[in-house]
Formats: C-alpha cells, structure tokens, sequence
C-alpha cells in the first residue's frame, strides 16, 4: 500500500485556486473524490513518463525526445500538486491510499525501439490524446476561474504529451519492417483494451451531476464515454491508420462490439 499524502503541496497551492461556489453535500463529496482521483492519477502518471527514459536511452532516440519526456514526468507531478489544491479548497484532505503499483511494461520480448514505441504508442497516442479531449470538454464546463486555470494549465501539458508521441510515430513508422509493423498492430488490441478499461472505470454511467457540480469539474460519465468512444473513432484510429498501422482491425478486436466498430 502507498500512501499518496499532497497536503503540504495543497496549501501551498490552495490560494490560486480562488474562492468556490457553496456546494450541497452531496455536490462537495462528489467534487471532492473527483479531484482525489485527478490528484492520484497525475500523480502516478509521471512514473510512466520516467520509466521511458531509460527505455529512449536505449533506443538511441534524439536528445529533444528525451527532454521531452523528462519534462513530461515533472509535468504529472505537479499536475498531482495542483489537483490536490483543489481537494484541499474544497474541504477535503488531499490523502489517498493506492494499491501497490505494477510495474511499467518493459517489453522485454522486443527489440529497445519497438519496446519504446509500445509504450509511446500506449500512453501518447491513446491515453494523452483521449485525456486532451476529456479534459478539453470540462474546461468549457467549470466556471470558479480558479479551477478553469488549474484545467488551463494540465489541458496545456497534455497536448504536448500527447505531440511528442504522435510526432516520434511519425518520424519513426516509415523505418518499421513488415514484421515489426505486424507485432505493434498485435500490441494495439492489447492498448486499446487497456484504454477502454482504464476510461470506462473513471468515466461512470447514471444519472448527470448538478449543474452546480459540473461547474466544479464534476465530469458527466455518460457524455465522457460517448467523447471517449468519438476520439478513439474519429482521431487516434485513423490517424495511426495513415501512418501505416492496422488500427481499424485492432480497434474492432479489442471492441468487437457493434456500436463501437465503425470507425
């Protein structure tokens, strides 16, 4: 068990997040886990970015890469500050206790590149570009301009999470032989899989949140899932397609579903 303790982060950071509407508490409880669990998941992210360093190291990929994903894991870190801020203005305690973490896929089964690329493709290409568009949406929900700043700012770093993946992808996908390009369409229905399990469990189905809710960055799960299920359709899939990758037959593998298939 780890215990994730962001309370000296908080109050450091609590003064920019402003002052906050009055929340019934119902509202506050479901805020308040809301921002917990952005907090956790910033958090953990940066161990992610770290444990591809070594894996660009050995890939001999450009120096401009891996400053990029060293920045990336401080990017998450402080992510995690920043949402633990807002569990501490709204009245919470900015604790958590996650399960012992497994490790980082390191891919030994493949060469460093290809090892590399599966972890790029995992979190750049599908986790950073989904969370762009996720958290795009609840931007444009919250009003407090305090947590409007605060989504500003981890908005700004994803996209430059997800940029650097798509832009290694692309400088790297016309290099790939036939059977490495074979083994990373195989990898994609594992990725996806993973995707889908990992949206859907922080994306929930019932009823909407309060207006008053939303406009404290309480996400409505079922419009989630539906933005979910369009920018894995509309963007990741096609866009991995023109770089010469498989994505629609991965994509219809790992959700075979008919509603989920017509990309």
């Amino acid at each position: 068990m780890i215990v994730l303790d962001l309370r000296e982060a908080a109050e450091a950071g609590v003064s920019a997040v402003g002052t906050l509407p009055d929340l019934d508490p119902t509202e506050r409880a479901s805020a308040i886990e809301t921002w917990r669990g952005r907090m956790i998941n910033e958090t953990i992210s940066a161990r992610v970015f770290a444990a591809m360093i070594p894996q660009a190291l050995a890939a001999n990929v450009s120096s401009g890469f891996l400053e990029r994903v060293a920045r990336a894991a401080s990017d998450e870190l402080r992510h995690g500050r920043q949402c633990a801020a807002v569990v501490k203005a709204l009245g919470g305690d900015p604790v958590a206790q996650i399960e012992t973490l497994a490790p980082v896929p390191s891919h030994d089964d493949a060469t460093p590149l290809e090892a590399l690329l599966r972890n790029v493709l995992s979190v750049s290409c599908l986790s950073e570009t989904v969370a762009v568009a996720l958290i795009g949406a609840e931007r444009l929900r919250v009003g407090p301009q305090g947590i409007q700043a605060t989504l500003s700012h981890i908005l700004a770093d994803e996209v430059q999470h997800a940029r650097m993946g798509w832009i290694l992808v692309e400088q790297l996908a016309a290099t790939l032989d036939a059977a490495t390009v074979n083994r990373l369409n195989a990898y994609l229905i594992v990725a996806f899989r993973h995707l889908v399990a990992h949206e859907l469990a922080h994306l929930p189905e019932g009823p909407p949140p309060s207006p008053d809710a939303m406009a404290v960055g309480v996400c409505d799960g079922g419009e989630g899932r539906t933005l979910f299920f369009d920018t894995v359709q509309t963007i990741i899939v096609p866009r991995l397609q023109a770089l010469g990758f498989d994505a629609h037959s991965a994509w219809r593998a790992a959700m075979p579903r008919r509603d989920v298939c017509a990309a």
